[in-house]
């Protein structure tokens, strides 16, 4: 192995990468032992040249290093093999019986910057740092060997690489995909636009909260708010629900998600409008002088996009929060469930609950937590990195 190039670390600043956390910010850096071009790999010591890992350097990042192994390694095929193989084996632990779902999950899995979905016999993966748009070919070699999916795919239309010094970029890398993919998530069928949809195709990290959201269902009249595909939606109507209407504000995905309901034998208790859902809500419970507005739902669920990208916007976020809490609040039946979820890491599951139960106050309403729920095992949470967490959600009964 050839020496590489050092990046040394201010004093104090090697505990938060010892204990896991493999971002290191261009303000920890005391010094490099020589000129690195973007892109390459370096090895990270403290101020003392005590070595802490291996990594790729970015100057132009805020994040100058991402540190993918805490000795010394080769960034080749073998490498990305041997981290795919170990990803896999966690996923076939903990959802044996999933054919959909994440194979890596960036810092999860120790692969800072690389995002990889699977869809049945179809990978669709997210880069979006610099180190790992280098190693592209290479990494689908590796996905090849390990996985032989019918085609890889690349989706890393994000924003976020400008930051990198990147392009966005999306298309097929290896194999044919021709039209959508056909999936299957708890026995349900689902249609997913790999190449047009959202981000890498589908929210994956509910899958498990569908069914366990769909526990609440049997008998009642549901309103699925950000319905997307109806993942929500049709997991209650399977379930037994009299009735399911979705809400969603991209036609496309409320039309997607009604094909959806027909193909599972759903289509007679299911049905969904494309609106912007605070329009919806404010509409609903809306009341003149003397009018007593009249729930209608026994379960309702919320599961909007993220809010906030940042801290400075979460006050906003959290108004946004409120807002429809309160109105869902009142829409829902004594003894019904509010099933709600929360995808920003910058809002955590206190503050969460918290505005929550504001929300219940202001509407003169007595919740009983009945549920907590998390993201799915697929997306590993490891707590000395406390981005891996940011799925958070909860189940409220109606007292009163």
């Amino acid at each position: 192995m050839t020496t590489r190039p050092s990046i040394l670390l201010k004093p104090g600043e090697a505990d938060r990468i010892v204990a896991g956390h493999p971002w290191i910010y261009r303000g920890s850096i005391l010094r490099l032992s020589q000129p690195v071009d973007d892109g390459n790999v370096v090895q990270v010591k403290d101020h003392r040249q005590r070595l802490l890992g291996t990594g790729f350097y970015n100057s132009r990042s805020k994040i100058a290093v991402r540190v993918l192994d805490p000795d010394r390694v080769e960034i080749d095929q073998s490498f990305f093999e041997s981290r795919f193989r170990a990803a896999l084996a966690l996923r076939q632990r903990h959802q044996p019986d999933a054919t959909s779902f994440r194979v890596v999950n960036a810092e999860s899995d120790f692969l800072s910057g690389l995002i990889v979905d699977q869809y049945e016999d179809v990978l669709s993966l997210q880069i979006s740092a610099l180190g790992m748009d280098r190693c592209k070919n290479t990494i689908v070699a590796a996905l090849q060997t390990v996985l032989a999916p019918r085609a890889i795919l690349e989706r890393s239309d994000v924003a976020s690489r400008k930051f990198e010094g990147l392009e966005e970029a999306s298309g097929v890398l290896a194999g044919q995909l021709d039209g959508p993919v056909h999936i299957r998530l708890n026995g349900l069928q689902f249609t997913v636009d790999l190449v047009g949809g959202h981000k890498t195709g589908l929210y994956l990290d509910q899958q498990l909260n569908y069914q366990a959201v769909a526990q609440f269902a049997k008998g009642a009249q549901v309103l699925d708010c950000f319905s997307f595909l109806g993942g929500f939606g049709l997991h209650a109507a399977r379930a037994g629900a009299a009735h399911v209407h979705m809400l969603d504000q991209s036609e496309d995905a409320v039309a997607a998600s009604l094909r959806n309901a027909q193909a599972n034998g759903l289509a007679a208790s299911c049905t969904a409008e494309a609106v912007n859902v605070f329009d919806w809500l404010n509409a609903q419970t809306r009341t003149g002088p003397n009018e007593r507005l009249v729930p209608k739902f026994d379960l309702i669920v919320l599961d909007p996009p993220s809010f906030t990208r940042s801290r400075a916007a979460v006050p906003d976020a959290l108004r946004g929060y409120k807002e429809i809490h309160l109105r869902a609040l009142k829409l829902l039946k004594p003894g019904g469930v509010l099933a709600t979820f929360c995808c920003s890491h910058h809002v955590n599951t206190a503050l969460f609950q918290d505005v929550i139960l504001a929300a219940a106050f202001d509407a003169r309403k007595v919740l009983r937590r009945v549920a907590t729920y998390s993201q799915s095992p697929d997306h590993p949470i490891i707590p000395s990195i406390p981005e891996t967490e940011y799925l958070k959600g909860f189940a409220f009964e109606l007292v009163r």
